[in-house]
């Protein structure tokens, strides 16, 4: 078995807000590394602990299970977000701040392609990490919807639910298209302007035209291509 660099011990590990998060990410570090070095199943929790210089006690302070640790920085991200909603300009469109907001995930695998490459490779091969990372998405995807439902019902959508699912999955199927093909490159290419064109795409196909109000219901298949999603709901929309 290959051993994985030690990382430097924490000092006063998880002392301030600050710390905590730190210490979080030195966990998802230490864990993708002895994954990639040991393999999956090989790697327990005192490992990935004492690689980061911490206790096993530590250790489950943070985290329930060795898969939730390559998801560190999942409950910041999605505060983010929340606090990027309630500071949103109420007369923007709500899908555009939804997208916006989405873009947090994106740029938080962008700032450590190492950890995100390594994560990657193992929603591929490890089943358990795969689902993780489903519940993951559902998460976002839950997030987005209910910030598009309390907007449309502001409107006085009287169809705000369906709506709001509709547009939050077309979102977090565009945030996830431009997130794996960067990923199977390994990371190379403009990943915020493909994500700014999947986005457009988005929101031309949700707005809304000045004075009417659209209601969309599609079926569609989960193996509809997105371009093809966004735009048959883009056309029925458009009239």
């Amino acid at each position: 078995m290959t051993d994985s660099p030690r990382r430097a011990p924490a000092t006063r590990a998880g002392a301030t807000p600050a710390g905590r998060r730190q210490l979080r990410r030195a966990l998802a570090a230490a864990a993708v590394d002895l994954f990639a070095a040991n393999g999956y199943e090989a790697t327990t929790v005192d490992d990935i602990a004492a690689a980061a210089g911490i206790g096993r006690r530590t250790f489950f302070r943070y985290f329930d299970a060795k898969d939730d640790v390559l998801f560190a920085n999942h409950d910041e991200i999605v505060a983010e977000m929340e606090e990027a909603f309630a500071a949103a300009d109420p007369g923007r469109d709500p899908v555009e701040v939804a997208c916006g907001a989405v873009g947090l995930v994106l740029d938080s695998y962008a700032a450590d392609l190492d950890v995100s490459l390594k994560r990657f490779a193992l929603t591929r091969a490890v089943p358990s990490v795969r689902d993780k990372e489903v519940a993951t998405v559902d998460r976002y995807q839950r997030v987005l919807a209910r910030y598009l439902q309390g907007r449309y019902e502001a409107q006085g959508d009287e169809t705000a639910s369906l709506r709001a699912a509709v547009a939050a999955a077309a979102i977090a199927a565009a945030n996830n298209h431009v997130l794996r093909r960067w990923l199977r490159t390994g990371g190379t290419g403009d990943i915020k302007a493909s994500a700014a064109a999947a986005f457009a795409l988005v929101v031309d196909a949700f707005r809304t035209p000045a004075g009417e109000q659209a209601t969309v219901v599609a079926v569609l298949t989960t193996a509809t291509p997105l371009h093809e999603v966004v735009a048959r709901v883009g056309e029925v929309l458009r009239g």
